[in-house]
């Protein structure tokens, strides 16, 4: 699995024997004594579960490794979601295999060897290129867990036993076992829908990345006249400040959207101005350092106050929220949130004379003209990724019902684009959105970001508060 070979550059300068050899000496190689970390104990419970599900066979979750961004430069490593779900391991490479017996090893790649050419040339793994790597030592005392060298999985898969694989994150893990589509398609849905209802650890995780969300909202705030300077870049900039300084990053790229540029779900290059008259929509969240995201949209009327248009519209969005927030409960349909929703959306587009049907036809499966308008979903699941339990069928997911302790998002949203011929001139290129993260309780949901406003006289007053 490994390669001895530097992964060096051709600008890099030439390495003379005498030059190599002085660099393999002299060099102290500490290990530390690390503690438990607080994620070990839950990640043992989920594999002792996950391996319950598959009895006597072999589950392999790599972490995947590094993925290029143009070049010789990769993007910062992010493991996979379910390898680190079920081990707690954040380094690159590691493959984590649960034994037909439930027993569970690590394999991974240690820190460079002081006697090898890797230590001080490779642009990877090196330690004086990219950082000092944990020992397996110091990787099994965090975590738990058995650890091995990665140059002993190859021999460890060769056993004969039934095994399953979660395929595309690793092409390397992927070659040493063949592949069975429905098996291991089974596997990636199971890791899925196991991470559909969190545990106390995983809402705390949840919580203090919305908090330092709604810090990272008000920090932009703060600068707005850098804002309405530089434009949407200084809020994307401003943001991840805060993402990395109490968190591992952001939990995906963020959107900073003002103007038309709102009308698009995922704008991203945010690059536009930020303009007086104008809403800006702000949808980010900050993934914790166990990689826990938030996902938070608010939209934000550029001068501090909105327009007489503006707050019907805005208040609109937010009682089409207030309406999905209320249908939410253990029991009751995933998608009974969007319904509620997308209710009072098609009704206050009649209401605006843009329907070419009434409300209630509008509202029928096979109509859904109102969409032209609200185009996404009201929710989806949220966790260490930010749509999470992706891989799960849908009849525990969109098709199934809401349980104690699912995290959603509820974000409806209007958007009339600066296009769009059939609404009135004054309406195109308006984007309103308002996201929160809740999670469902006993009797009905409590939410996650509330420290963030949501209505009009809310978002006016706390922008009154932060604005230079």
């Amino acid at each position: 699995m490994s390669d001895d070979t530097p992964r060096t550059e051709q600008h890099d300068p030439a390495v003379p024997t005498a030059y190599a050899t002085f660099m393999r000496t002299g060099w102290a190689d500490t290990e530390r004594d690390l503690p438990e970390l607080p994620v070990a104990r839950h990640a043992a419970a989920r594999r002792e579960r996950l391996a319950a599900m598959f009895p006597g066979e072999r589950l392999v979750l790599p972490a995947g490794t590094f993925k290029v961004r143009a070049h010789d430069t990769d993007y910062r490593f992010r493991p996979d979601t379910a390898h680190t779900y079920f081990s707690g391991n954040q380094t690159t490479d590691a493959v984590l295999v649960i034994e037909p017996d439930g027993s569970s090893v690590l394999f991974a790649r240690p820190r460079s060897g002081r006697d090898s050419d890797e230590f001080f040339r490779d642009r990877q793994y090196g330690a004086l290129w990219a950082g000092e790597r944990p020992s397996l030592r110091e990787l099994s005392q965090s975590l738990a867990l058995e650890v091995r060298h990665l140059e002993e999985l190859p021999r460890t898969l060769e056993r004969g036993d039934k095994t399953r694989v979660h395929r595309g994150i690793s092409a390397d893990v992927d070659r040493l076992v063949s592949p069975d589509d429905s098996q291991d398609a089974d596997l990636a849905r199971v890791v899925s829908e196991m991470r559909l209802v969190k545990d106390e650890w995983e809402l705390g995780e949840l919580a203090a990345a919305c908090d330092a969300t709604v810090l990272g909202f008000e920090d932009a705030v703060r600068e707005w006249d850098r804002v309405q300077q530089y434009g949407e870049r200084w809020l994307e900039g401003t943001f991840f400040r805060r993402a990395r300084a109490m968190g591992n990053d952001i939990g995906y790229d963020s959107i900073c959207a003002a103007g038309p540029h709102a009308t698009t779900l995922h704008w991203i290059d945010n690059t536009g101005p930020v303009e007086p008259g104008q809403l800006v929509l702000c949808d980010m969240g900050v993934e914790g350092t166990n990689l826990y995201t938030a996902d938070v949209t608010r939209t934000m009327p550029v001068t501090g106050r909105f327009t007489p248009l503006q707050r019907d519209l805005y208040t609109l969005v937010f009682d089409a929220q207030e309406a999905a927030m209320a249908a939410l409960a253990p029991g009751q349909p995933f998608l009974a949130g969007h319904d509620a929703a997308m209710r009072v959306l098609a009704h206050g587009l009649a209401d605006l004379d843009l329907l070419p049907v009434s409300a209630e036809e509008a509202l029928d499966p096979d109509s859904r003209v109102y969409a032209r308008w609200t185009l996404h979903g009201t929710s989806h699941m949220l966790g260490m990724d930010v749509h999470d339990c992706g891989a799960a069928a849908p009849d525990s997911y969109r098709e199934g019902t809401l349980a104690k302790d699912m995290v959603l998002t509820v974000e409806p949203g209007l958007y009339f684009q600066a296009e769009d011929l059939l609404v009135p001139e004054e309406l195109r290129g308006i984007g309103i959105r308002i996201e929160d993260d809740v999670v469902v309780t006993e009797d009905g949901i409590r939410n996650l970001s509330a420290a963030l406003p949501r209505d009009v006289a809310g978002v006016e007053e706390w922008m009154g508060r932060h604005l230079p």
